[in-house]
């Protein structure tokens, strides 16, 4: 049933790139990454445009998701998605939010996954906005780029690349996190030595 409702929107090019993109953050359950591909290789000259349209449509539709998820919470995530999608994002979540959005943004878990849960949770929707287009650029142009500067032979690399920028992407935020709570420990035990003088 997915197969046929994203060849349907193949047809449609970049609208149905934008569609399906914007779907993707609230409420369809297979990644737009598929469609880019299977546009990008009918006419990779036109692969940054998609990647564009991507991005843009899924920006857009992330606050839609978000909403989605702090009207209804987590019960229209189960209804929506696999159980394991929900579970492995959750963990992720609880551990540090801001980590689970940008891991998300590379990962296969679709990303209204992401949309949704932060909506359930409290997530601040600016900060969930901030990190989605960091993240979901990074996914959306390496794949464009990809096929702009290789053609239809990108095809093979493309799964290698997203491996490789998510390899890539969780030292660097592991990094990211320690020097984060190591200035928060030295704030608190700056705050601790002002109070106790």
């Amino acid at each position: 049933m997915f197969q046929k409702i994203i060849d349907f929107l193949s047809d449609f090019g970049a609208w149905g790139m934008f569609i399906h993109s914007f779907a993707d953050a609230v409420i369809f359950p297979v990644p737009a990454f598929f469609l880019q591909v299977s546009l990008s290789l009918l006419d990779p000259a036109n692969a940054l445009w998609l990647a564009t349209v991507g991005y843009a449509a899924c920006l857009l539709g992330t606050p839609f998701g978000y909403f989605i998820g702090k009207g209804l919470g987590h019960a229209v995530l189960y209804k929506l998605l696999k159980k394991s999608w929900i579970d492995s994002a959750t963990l992720l979540f609880q551990k540090n939010g801001e980590t689970a959005i940008l891991i998300g943004s590379f990962t296969p878990i679709p990303f209204k996954v992401f949309t949704i849960l932060s909506g359930c949770m409290n997530f601040p929707l600016w900060r969930l906005m901030a990190y989605a287009a960091l993240g979901r650029a990074v996914k959306f142009y390496a794949v464009g780029l990809l096929f702009y500067l290789y053609g239809r032979a990108a095809e093979g690399m493309v799964k290698d690349v997203s491996l490789y920028i998510f390899l890539g992407a969780v030292p660097l935020l592991a990094a990211y996190l320690l020097l984060k709570r190591r200035r928060a420990k030295n704030k608190e035990r700056t705050s601790r030595e002002e109070s106790i003088s």
